[in-house]
């Protein structure tokens, strides 16, 4: 019984990656095809092979906060500082800025 179940949840599991994988490979061709209107013949194959052998674009890491730049700044000044120091440091470092 335990290994009908465990074969299941594994089969269930590769369903759902490879349904997941062909969705984005659908949308994937959908936007290039897109691209490739009025282009025929040789520059449609050429166009269509870059297009759907590039891979997607990283996100954009988002921007630092002012808390974030303030620790950052701080933490590099209070290089060297240690214990009771490091503390008392950044705590008017971060009050300060």
């Amino acid at each position: 019984m335990k290994t009908c179940l465990s074969m299941l949840v594994v089969c269930l599991a590769f369903t759902v990656s490879s349904a997941q994988a062909a969705t984005e490979q659908q949308n994937k061709m959908a936007t290039c095809n897109k691209e490739a209107t009025g282009k025929k013949g040789d520059e449609r194959k050429a166009f269509m092979k870059e297009c759907l052998s590039k891979k997607p674009a990283e996100e954009p890491k988002p921007a630092m906060n002012s808390q974030q730049n303030k620790m950052a700044t701080c933490n590099k000044e209070a290089a060297g500082k240690k214990g009771d120091e490091r503390k008392q440091f950044m705590s008017e470092c971060l009050k300060a800025k």
